[in-house]
């Protein structure tokens, strides 16, 4: 033990101990990625849903934080560590980012995009105003320790980012229904660009306050920095996009060119973003969204596979690195545990904004939706509960120590590391019998919510005939919005891919029937040898629901060979 215990706490050792002390640190960090990749893995082969993966990393981080502490060398293994919120910001997050806007499925998604935004947008703006004024008011009325207005719209901003990732691997394994499934990703996804955006408008309203500012100027500032990110990644985009088509980089010797380029270009948006005073991590979302829907078709099929296992692989390090950083933290950090009833009344608040913010924004959508597509009481109820609170928040709240003074700072942090773990290990832990609870437990197969199947164009948008009264306007604009939504579609397949891909309308519609031809036929066999069916009534019907199911979790079709 006195081996481990080497001088790294003080500054002015040698290279050589420092070295030894960086390297020490870092195999104590592989040792436990791996530990957590491992009980992640046997934990999905015994289909043990009360303990998910990212509760399994948070809790070897907590272990490996008590152990240091019992066994007083909590110093070394800090300065192994040596952990920054630099580091965090630029290295961990951007890939996680970058990822979810790279694995969305676009036709689910964009099918659901009214939902969406209105979830993410709208509703984010109002979990983070309810849970915001609740902190202020408990503060006021000497419940809890007391913050300023605008630090308590801070609070409200990062915690109202959500990050379900626990509850995304559970539905995909027990099978839900694909526009639940679309509405939860699409909501996290676009919910941290938000949040984001919300805390550092909150962050630039407190850094003024001694001038004069009034609420035009808060929005608009809020707008600045949130389309100018959105622009900012959609113009590296689109500019990706174009590179790949014209510059004849898919061939065999140009593959290891392509795919440099590939990875470097998220960064590339990121760093703009930051450069212009705007927010990285927005731009890079919608950069990942950009390039999967333009640039990824424009790549060599061996540079898809690499890109997509690349990011995949980056992204799930770093999103278990986080995970085990948030429970060793917990375990090391001095954290302001004198103010409980902060944490506890935070809990409390967030369930509530949390419930503002479904329930008021599943009206709105219903309202411009048919009987036949609205979202259901139980996938409501579904949609609250897994509101998660991970990563963002996390990072955000490590963010705020240094924005607010220490005392506010460090009780933000500590509530927030409190409400992520509980989060984590509580509703994530519960989220397989929450599903059982709900009904909502493999109706994967029935009609989807936000559009159907068709063989030759694969998911279309419904039509709302007859459902808009003459009597009201407002169902009229929503009618109106869904039909916009539909124009871009068409304007989608008809101008913006020919023009970034090298892929034409007509190719994809092709190529779409062939897969759905083949996909059908692959199904029919795929459920003859696995079933070992003798009654083949109805056998006609599954293929569509094994469609539906397979569609609803995967970017390309599996062939069968017979």
């Amino acid at each position: 033990m006195e081996e481990l215990r080497i001088s790294s706490a003080d500054p002015r050792g040698s290279p050589a101990t420092e070295q030894q002390a960086a390297g020490v640190g870092i195999l104590l960090q592989i040792m436990m990625l791996v530990l957590s990749f491992v009980i992640g893995h046997v934990l999905r082969r015994h289909r043990f849903y009360y303990l998910p993966e990212a509760s399994a990393s948070l809790l070897i981080g907590l272990i490996v934080g008590v152990l240091a502490n019992v066994s007083n060398t909590e110093n070394s293994i800090r300065s192994w560590f040596n952990f920054h919120e630099e580091f965090f910001f630029l290295f961990l997050l951007p890939p996680i980012i970058f990822q979810s806007g790279f694995s969305l499925q676009p036709k689910p998604f964009f099918s659901n995009f009214g939902a969406i935004v209105t979830f993410a947008i709208f509703g984010t703006f109002v979990a983070s105003m309810v849970t915001g004024i609740l902190v202020y008011l408990a503060g006021v009325s000497y419940l809890i320790y007391r913050l300023p207005f605008v630090e308590c719209l801070m609070f409200g901003a990062l915690i109202s980012a959500t990050d379900p990732v626990t509850v995304l691997s559970i539905f995909q394994e027990l099978g839900t229904d694909v526009n639940l499934y679309a509405l939860v990703f699409g909501e996290s996804v676009l919910n941290d660009a938000m949040a984001i955006s919300l805390y550092r408008t909150m962050s630039s309203v407190r850094s003024h306050m001694s001038s004069d500012q009034n609420l035009f100027m808060v929005v608009v500032r809020f707008l600045e920095t949130f389309v100018g990110s959105m622009s900012a990644g959609v113009g590296v985009g689109f500019t990706s996009a174009l590179l790949f088509k014209y510059a004849g980089l898919d061939i065999d010797n140009l593959q290891n060119l392509e795919c440099c380029l590939f990875v470097l270009f998220p960064y590339f948006s990121y760093m703009l973003a930051e450069g212009l005073g705007l927010s990285g991590i927005v731009s890079i979302l919608f950069t990942g969204i950009v390039m999967k829907h333009y640039t990824f078709s424009n790549l060599s099929d061996k540079s898809q596979k690499f890109v997509a296992a690349f990011f995949h692989l980056i992204s799930s390090l770093a999103e278990t690195f986080i995970f085990i950083y948030m429970g060793f933290d917990i375990a090391m950090e001095q954290h302001s545990w004198s103010h409980i009833g902060f944490i506890f009344f935070s809990i409390l608040f967030i369930g509530i904004a949390r419930a503002a913010n479904v329930f008021s924004c599943a009206y709105l959508v219903n309202m411009a939706r048919p009987s036949h597509r609205k979202i259901s009481m139980k996938h409501q109820k579904a949609l609250w509960y897994s509101g998660l609170r991970g990563a963002m928040a996390f990072a955000l709240a490590l963010q705020s120590v240094h924005d607010l003074p220490e005392g506010d700072g460090q009780t933000i942090f500590t509530a927030t590391t409190s409400i992520v773990v509980l989060t984590v290990l509580l509703i994530g832990g519960s989220t397989g019998t929450m599903l059982e609870a709900l009904e909502v437990v493999g109706d994967g197969h029935e009609i989807p919510l936000g559009e159907s199947f068709d063989a030759h164009n694969g998911y279309i948008a419904p039509t709302y005939v007859g459902e808009s009264s003459s009597g009201n306007r407002f169902k009229m604009k929503l009618s109106e919005f869904r039909k916009s939504t539909a124009s871009f579609t068409e304007l989608d397949k008809n101008y913006l891919t020919p023009f970034f891909t090298t892929q034409s309308g007509e190719d994809d519609e092709h190529v779409a029937t062939a897969i759905a031809f083949f996909q059908r036929k692959a199904n029919i066999l795929l459920l003859c040898a696995t079933m070992h069916a003798e009654n083949f009534t109805g056998l006609c019907d599954l293929p569509l629901m094994v469609n539906e199911r397979f569609w609803s979790f995967h970017s390309k079709p599996m062939l069968i060979v017979a």
